[in-house]
């Protein structure tokens, strides 16, 4: 037996199952991240620079996601992360025909920002999560949407109400709970049910937190995780531990959470 090779075969087969072994476990923790990211618990109180935002967001998405079914469109799809909370039976994903979203979006179809590349009356629900900011004609995106959705599908956005500027230069409104609401009804919506996300003291230290993420965020992925640790986290804490304390206010919120269902009569 030449042991020479024997020993080199076994040196490789170790090295490739090392291989294996730190890819599933970046995989792993590549995972858990993005749950944090997107629905954060304990752990994205400590490594979630947005943890009041998107708490909020999970929590009204998940209590008004069984509204969501049949064939969903969701525009501005980015990475899908609510997908799986509705009862979807086919989950179509919609973002603008960039290079960078191509690259780094999970979407199924492109356009241009302006018509759905679908036909009329396709789909039996929509989502739009934190996309109508970016939308500069608000009523021809309200049109197509009205247009692809089936009469009595429902639709499922939210919409910031208090956050800074972001994805400039494509950052172009902020809506009030009425402003929305007005410009639902103008394109024959019926509201079904609307919410105020994080409307108490929370909105504070978000803010807070959003402002120092803007100062000291890197290219490194490793050093923004410790500045959130050390300057965030406790933040995020001091927020949830006064949140108890201290009453509610309805004028001052993050997001605007809206269901929606097209009109049988206006729309058939």
């Amino acid at each position: 037996m030449d042991y020479r090779k024997f020993l080199c075969d076994d040196e490789a087969g170790i090295g490739k199952f090392k291989g294996v072994f730190l890819r599933a476990c970046k995989a792993k923790l590549r995972a858990i991240y993005q749950r944090a990211a997107f629905f954060p618990g304990t752990l994205g109180l400590f490594i979630n620079p947005f943890y009041f935002a998107r708490k909020g967001l999970a929590k009204h998405i998940r209590e008004l996601a069984s509204s969501i079914t049949g064939r969903t469109l969701d525009v501005g799809c980015g990475s899908k992360p609510y997908a799986s909370l509705y009862r979807s039976n086919e989950y179509v994903g919609l973002e603008i025909d960039t290079p960078q979203n191509r690259s780094s979006k999970n979407a199924d179809y492109f356009y241009d920002g302006d018509l759905f590349p679908f036909a009329n009356a396709s789909f039996d629900s929509i989502v739009a999560n934190e996309v109508f900011e970016h939308v500069f004609n608000p009523d021809q995106f309200l049109s197509e949407a009205v247009r692809v959705l089936k009469p009595g599908g429902m639709v499922l956005m939210t919409i910031p109400f208090v956050w800074d500027e972001h994805e400039q230069p494509y950052d172009f409104a902020r809506y009030s709970s009425f402003g929305i609401r007005a410009l639902l009804e103008k394109q024959g919506f019926e509201i079904v049910e609307q919410r105020k996300s994080t409307d108490d003291i929370r909105v504070i230290f978000q803010l807070l937190n959003a402002y120092i993420f803007k100062q000291t965020v890197t290219k490194n992925a490793w050093f923004n995780l410790f500045i959130t640790l050390i300057l965030m986290a406790p933040i995020n804490i001091l927020g949830e531990l006064l949140f108890f304390i201290t009453p509610r206010n309805a004028d001052l919120y993050l997001d605007n959470i809206v269901l929606a269902k097209k009109s049988k009569i206006l729309h058939a």
